[in-house]
């Protein structure tokens, strides 16, 4: 059984019938599947039906499950082209529930969890869905960041060298036993570090599909999900993230990848096609070093896996498949090497 954290209900409902206007109990709450990270919740009320995102109890990493940070960036793009669900309150009261929380409005649409869109119909509607990703990717990074009160979301500037820093050490804390693809994969990185262009903006830190929830009967999306890793940092580190989803291979995460699928078959851009659209909508010519953007996207990936594992191993995972993730870090950063390798 999945290690579980029972909520008192009627102190919940209690305490956001005093701080959420219109709000009214009872409540029933339903955990959504899926979610390595931080249990979100169905809520139902009588005044509605609402989400919950709530940190998992225990010790966490530091700057770890940052729902107060997720909540700051959706009240940030209420009134962006950024599609994102409203929310109505933060608690950092952790007697209420165990830990801190926070509520949103229930966005009634529809998530994909397969790169190849295998369950849309046609092929015009498979690519309009990607046009559409790649044009909020774009809206995400065209937001001014100062007219959103969100000037100190991150530090400006050498956004690669202190993620490098940062995943390492949170690699380094988590790592369970030495795995040698890792340590040649950090090394490369460290070596070869792009110099700082001076492109800074707000960043998803986990933009692919299934973060994405797209209206029912067409190709919008309705709501960006899940913004626990979002800062202010470089434009190129979202994309490759995407592009890195697009060649994993399938039963790898959350999202199967389209490694060994026929893209062009499916209506689905090619990598370099998706790019250059990307390009055309920011206004720049081509991406220099994108090998190593798409090999630092897998090196995190990994080094967010190991933490997961390591979070498993001592029983403190909201994910029953937790345990199964800490056996990914070696083939992603495998992956890695061998993007590097074919670009030399």
């Amino acid at each position: 059984m999945p290690h579980t954290f029972p909520i008192d209900n009627e102190k919940l409902s209690a305490y956001l019938q005093q701080h959420v206007e219109g709000f009214q109990e009872p409540i029933t709450l339903e955990k959504f599947p899926g979610g390595q990270s931080n249990p979100t919740y169905k809520l139902n009320a009588k005044s509605g039906v609402y989400v919950l995102r709530r940190q998992p109890p225990g010790k966490l990493l530091k700057s770890a499950h940052a729902v107060d940070r997720e909540y700051r960036v959706l009240n940030a793009l209420k009134h962006s082209d950024v599609p994102v669900a409203e929310v109505y309150h933060l608690c950092e009261d952790s007697n209420v529930i165990g830990s801190m929380f926070y509520l949103m409005e229930y966005c009634d649409g529809k998530v994909y969890w397969s790169a190849s869109l295998a369950d849309v119909d046609t092929n015009e509607r498979r690519g309009a869905m990607y046009d559409a990703m790649n044009s909020t990717l774009a809206a995400l990074h065209s937001v001014d960041v100062n007219a959103v009160g969100l000037t100190d979301y991150g530090k400006a500037g050498n956004y690669f060298e202190r993620q490098l820093g940062r995943w390492t050490s949170q690699y380094r804390l988590t790592e369970l036993h030495t795995i040698p693809a890792m340590d040649v994969l950090i090394q490369w990185l460290e070596d070869n570090l792009p110099e700082d262009d001076g492109r800074v903006c707000l960043v998803h830190g986990d933009f692919r599909l299934d973060n994405m929830m797209f209206a029912k009967d067409s190709p919008k999306i309705i709501a960006v999900l899940d913004w626990e890793l979002s800062t202010l940092g470089h434009p190129f580190a979202d994309l490759a993230y995407q592009c890195m989803q697009l060649r994993m291979p399938a039963g790898m995460g959350t999202i199967d990848g389209l490694k060994d699928v026929d893209r062009a078959n499916l209506g689905i851009p090619s990598e370099e096609d998706y790019v250059a659209q990307y390009c055309q909508r920011m206004g720049i010519e081509r991406i220099d070093n994108w090998a190593f953007y798409l090999a630092f996207s897998f090196f995190r990936l990994a080094a967010i896996a190991q933490g997961v594992a390591k979070r498993a191993s001592e029983g403190n995972a909201s994910n029953e498949n937790a345990n199964k993730v800490g056996s990914f870090v070696a083939p992603l950063a495998k992956m890695a090497l061998q993007v590097i390798n074919t670009a030399e």
